[in-house]
């Protein structure tokens, strides 16, 4: 009876040792597992935070490329504009001198004196000239001046007792510069120098 009791005393502590083993691993087990689901749990949060960060930064290059897209049209639409009426102001300098030309005709009309017509003929040629330096037209007046191939167009060629050779004897066409460019040659006669007896 004594090894019986033995026995009944043995196996409860060896049951309790094996339960206490048993809670050890599961405890173990469980600790493992927390950090891990712990661990799960910041990655979808983190997870979550990126694709909205991801999201909000497709908006803003939508809302950039759109923006640039605009902007381009825009620009287009300006330039177009000022091409369109770029010579707007021109026109509205130009204008008064178109008054000018009309009270001419009318004033020869009710004149028989040409000298008036012709004078004011010429005031307009002038303020026409001054209205066009304003934007840059330049006329190139050279008679007298030495023979240019770059300003002027040689239509003849004449003998002349006063004036030197190789220089502008006579003006057929004006000429124009516009700012720093050549937009129409003169064309002139120029001057073969003294005539050989």
């Amino acid at each position: 009876m004594v090894s019986g009791k033995k026995k009944e005393k043995q196996e409860p502590v060896e049951q309790a040792a094996t339960d206490t083993a048993a809670e050890k691993v599961e405890a173990s087990e469980t600790a493992q597992q927390q950090p891990a689901a712990e661990e799960s749990v910041d990655l979808v949060a983190e997870l979550d935070k990126a694709k909205a960060e991801s999201l909000e930064l497709r908006d803003k290059m939508l809302r950039m490329a759109a923006e640039q897209e605009n902007f381009k049209k825009r620009m287009q639409r300006e330039r177009e504009n000022a091409l369109k009426y770029a010579e707007e102001d021109i026109l509205k300098e130009l204008l008064p001198t178109l008054d000018n030309l009309q009270r001419a005709i009318e004033q020869g009309h009710g004149s028989s004196d040409a000298s008036v017509l012709l004078e004011g003929v010429e005031m307009t040629s002038k303020g026409l000239l001054n209205t066009l330096e304003k934007f840059g037209l330049k006329a190139i007046d050279k008679v007298g001046e030495p023979f240019d191939p770059n300003f002027h167009e040689a239509l003849a060629a004449e003998h002349s007792d006063d004036v030197p050779e190789n220089m502008i004897l006579q003006e057929y066409q004006r000429g124009y510069m516009f700012k720093d460019r050549l937009i129409r040659a003169a064309k002139v006669v120029v001057s073969k120098g003294k005539a050989d007896k």
